[in-house]
């Protein structure tokens, strides 16, 4: 069972990940649970303040170390009581390191993960020297708050657990698993308006299907996200499939795409 613990000043947002799709279906089965920290309930503010304005000026507000703190101690505290051994604590922030694939598969190694969602412009530095082991971030653009991210991290780790997806293979052959994009993929009708099937789908030959499909999803990678590419390693059958398919390109446009 995955233990997730979050803070933020807004819990109830949270409902997203438990009450619809998948990520309510796993929490009801016992595969994962999820709980929220509002840092207003750790402020000594009278007004329940979690927040005040930055040392040497600037705009906006920064949010405060001692209600964050000691919000982080307190889902620390009930996932050692669940018997985590040690708890990864995430920071959610554009500055922080590009969410892929890759950190995904070591995250769903983690028994336990507790989840800072910031607001205003950010968190007191202190925070995260004191109480934070990574930061993540889901993109290279600026959100109202990290609850989004967190969301985002949360659902691509439920999706791993075994058992989340009533078919395990599909998650094996999802994008980016293998480094590549996913194939296309079609459904009833067989014609809509002048766009049709592939007819390799309806030949019943899988061996030709599976061919078909890798083509696709070596091609699609090479025009939609290039750099996949170039990370990863072909072997011969690959790359005459990935030539097959600029080839096939270059017929259909041959003004280019």
């Amino acid at each position: 069972m995955k233990h997730f613990d979050v803070v933020s000043i807004f819990p109830e947002m949270f409902k997203a990940i438990t009450q619809f799709g998948i990520t309510r279906r796993a929490l009801e089965m016992g595969l994962y649970d999820l709980s929220t920290w509002n840092p207003r309930d750790f402020s000594d503010s009278p007004s329940r303040a979690v927040d005040g304005r930055p040392y040497g000026g600037g705009p906006g507000m920064v949010m405060s170390v001692e209600p964050l703190t000691r919000a982080i101690e307190a889902a620390v505290s009930r996932q050692e009581k669940l018997g985590v051994r040690k708890s990864k604590r995430i920071y959610l922030t554009p500055q922080g390191q590009r969410l892929d694939q890759n950190m995904v598969k070591h995250l769903s190694q983690q028994e336990g993960i507790i989840f800072l969602s910031g607001r205003y412009e950010g968190v007191d530095e202190r925070v995260i020297e004191s109480s934070i082991d990574c930061e993540i971030s889901i993109g290279d653009y600026v959100l109202s708050g990290g609850e989004l991210p967190a969301m985002v991290v949360i659902d691509t780790l439920v999706r791993r657990i075994p058992g989340a997806i009533h078919q395990g293979k599909s998650v094996e052959s999802e994008s980016f698993e293998n480094g590549l994009l996913d194939y296309p993929q079609y459904t009833r009708p067989e014609i809509f308006g002048p766009y049709t099937i592939p007819e390799v789908l309806l030949s019943g030959n899988h061996k030709e299907i599976n061919r078909w499909r890798k083509k696709q999803s070596l091609g699609k990678t090479w025009l939609e996200k290039p750099e996949l590419i170039e990370k990863i390693t072909l072997d011969v059958e690959e790359s005459d499939l990935l030539e097959e398919f600029k080839n096939e390109i270059g017929v259909k446009y041959p003004h280019g795409v």
